[in-house]
């Protein structure tokens, strides 16, 4: 296939999720499972799981990363900007009208955002069913993957989800490195160790650099993208934890109310894609539409520099027993957090009644055992409720 045919066929299959896939980061993975690995075969299962586990070591919004190094292994590094477009840019354009109009645009209460959360449910569930059988296939797997919902379950924080993982490592280190495959089929990454490490080395050098530059200047472009940035590139556990990081850097300044952060917050739960475009939000509401542009920037381009620094080494760790005993035990603990997931926040803000329940088993029927692909179930779960909402009347 000619470069610039899979350049649009990267453009086309992630502007399709950019606009479908409500629910969040389980969501989200699920949602890539289906489209890249299950339809279009780009990638398979495992080699997918491996992309997962690395991208919960790293800072930032987790499905992002996970879309952009697809990208990447597709297209090289502009087929991962495409990735990160076609995925961000729908919800971008959205929360920026949202915030030119929030005063008088009121969305959250609509009945098809709570369609949309049944949607999530389901879609979630497809997934995690698809990836256990693949990443627990034994019992102490298995074993790793309960014991690390139990925990999430009961101590729900991106620290102990961090724990959790690195315990499950560690663990899978010495009980599965005899399982580790011998000849482990290559990635197909163009990034050379090089640039790999010279990207590392631009995002070192800007943690370190901009602040100083900010404090120097009254210049607000860049002070939004110096607080952007860091938070980009600290941020551990996705959407819901830079939140209360953001309302620390922006509310306190005075470039937002409470209120107004809070409006925004809710504006960004009704929206598909990743919850750091609520930072288009923010950067429309500091300093209008050049304000988005440098807060969404600022928020994802860490991403971009950690996925280039670590994607030329995946292919040589993945051929030694130790780091395949060890991506094991993480991949083991993933589907724990997913499962965890699927309960707090998934099912707790979907299913409230039986008729969601409802709702819900027909949707996951329809996507497991038809195979309907994921972007006819939103439409259908947003008709399905409405249909719903009328016969419970």
């Amino acid at each position: 296939m000619k470069k610039s045919n899979r350049l649009l066929e990267i453009l086309a299959s992630s502007t399709k999720l950019g606009l479908t896939s409500f629910g969040g980061l389980v969501a989200h993975l699920a949602y890539f499972k289906d489209e890249y690995i299950d339809r279009r075969k780009w990638l398979d299962e495992k080699t997918y799981a491996d992309i997962i586990a690395l991208c919960q070591f790293l800072p930032g919004p987790a499905s992002s990363q996970v879309g952009i190094a697809i990208g990447m292994m597709r297209g090289g590094l502009l087929g991962g900007l495409i990735s990160w477009l076609g995925f961000t840019l729908p919800s971008v354009l959205v929360l920026v009208i949202f915030a030119l109009l929030y005063q008088t645009f009121t969305l959250g209460d609509a009945g098809f955002i709570h369609s949309l959360k049944v949607v999530a449910a389901a879609v979630v569930l497809h997934a995690l069913i698809g990836l256990g059988k693949k990443l627990t296939p034994d019992k102490m797997r298995l074993a790793i993957a309960i014991v690390a919902a139990t925990i999430m379950l009961l101590y729900p924080s991106a620290w102990m989800q961090i724990i959790i993982i690195l315990a499950a490592g560690l663990f899978g280190l010495k009980a599965f490195r005899s399982k580790a495959t011998p000849n482990v089929q290559p990635l197909d990454v163009s990034i050379s160790k090089k640039l790999g490490f010279a990207s590392l080395g631009i995002l070192i050098f800007t943690l370190i650099v901009l602040p100083i530059i900010a404090r120097s200047t009254d210049n607000i472009f860049i002070n939004i993208f110096d607080v952007f940035f860091r938070v980009g590139s600290l941020v551990f556990g996705g959407g819901h934890v830079v939140l209360p990081m953001l309302e620390r850097e922006v509310v306190p300044q005075g470039w937002l109310t409470l209120d107004e952060f809070l409006a925004g917050y809710g504006m960004a739960q009704a929206v598909p894609g990743p919850l750091f475009t609520f930072s288009s939000y923010l950067g429309t509401m500091i300093e209008g539409v050049g304000g988005a542009v440098v807060a969404t920037i600022g928020i994802f381009l860490p991403s971009f520099l950690l996925i280039i620094a670590a994607l030329p080494f995946l292919n040589e760790l993945r051929q030694k027993a130790t780091f395949q005993g060890i991506l094991m035990g993480v991949n083991a603990s993933v589907v724990g957090i997913l499962l965890a997931a699927f309960y707090d926040p998934v099912i707790k803000s979907s299913i409230f009644d039986a008729s969601d329940f409802a709702l819900g088993a027909i949707l996951f029927a329809l996507l497991n055992i038809w195979k309907v692909p994921a972007w006819m179930i939103v439409i259908l779960g947003v008709i399905g409720g409405y249909v719903f909402s009328f016969l419970g009347r």
